[in-house]
């Protein structure tokens, strides 16, 4: 689970823009990556709570060797996980660390919390540990009031209407929804005992492919997915 801050940090910090170099001449760009303490409790107390609730381990990403903001960020991630979340093991690692270790052993990780460009990096990455986007579920949530559960690639809009699409991140959102939206486990399970009754048929769309599977379109997926929430065991 990689829980990303999503309306702060470079994406958004000011100052921002173009320039030019008074002694070269030479036009700059320039971002600023800033966190304020509120923002990072905030971020960091939702990241607490979830690995809670999965296994009580969470990684905290950043690179606080060289950014001071980094830095911040690490100090009220530890100071808050002291203070609040003593159950959950938090460690800390520098975001090209993090990178690496995903792919060499992904099962290290349990929850991770970082900040806005690190997360939208790593979300992708760990999108290969499941072959496609198409298997990754997420949401948008906020401190109080709904979130917004979509598959992680979003709407995909450049294959609309060529029933090639896979159903599974979809479906699993909505599993994610229920899991940690709305409170209700065991039809979470039951959603992705789905998805995975499907895999283990061997069905699969155009993203997942592979000799020996049967490929299908997405709309047809679509029906094995409701027979096998039909069909799954939740105990």
């Amino acid at each position: 689970m990689i829980v990303r801050e999503l309306v702060g940090g470079i994406y958004f910090g000011e100052p921002r823009g173009f320039k030019t170099d008074p002694v070269t001449g030479a036009r700059q760009g320039f971002n600023t990556d800033i966190y304020s303490e509120p923002e990072v409790e905030r971020i960091a107390r939702v990241a607490f709570e979830l690995a809670r609730k999965r296994g009580g381990r969470l990684v905290s990403v950043d690179k606080a060797n060289v950014l001071e903001v980094s830095q911040l960020w690490r100090e009220v991630v530890t100071r808050l996980g002291a203070a609040e979340f003593p159950d959950v093991a938090l460690s800390h690692m520098y975001i090209d660390n993090a990178a690496m270790q995903m792919v060499r052993n992904p099962r290290e990780f349990d929850t991770i919390v970082t900040g806005n460009i690190f997360g939208d990096i790593l979300s992708d990455e760990a999108s290969m540990l499941t072959g496609s986007l198409g298997m990754l579920p997420s949401a948008s949530v906020a401190e109080d009031g709904p979130g917004i559960y979509e598959p992680v690639h979003g709407s995909a809009p450049d294959i609309a209407g060529q029933d090639v699409a896979n159903p599974m991140a979809m479906v699993l959102s909505a599993a994610m929804m229920c899991r940690y939206g709305l409170g209700l486990p065991r039809v979470a399970a039951r959603l992705e005992g789905a998805v995975t009754a499907a895999l283990d048929a061997g069905y699969r769309t155009g993203d997942l492919w592979s000799e020996g599977k049967t490929r299908i379109g997405c709309s047809e997926l679509g029906r094995v997915l409701v027979a096998s929430v039909a069909e799954v065991a939740v105990v």
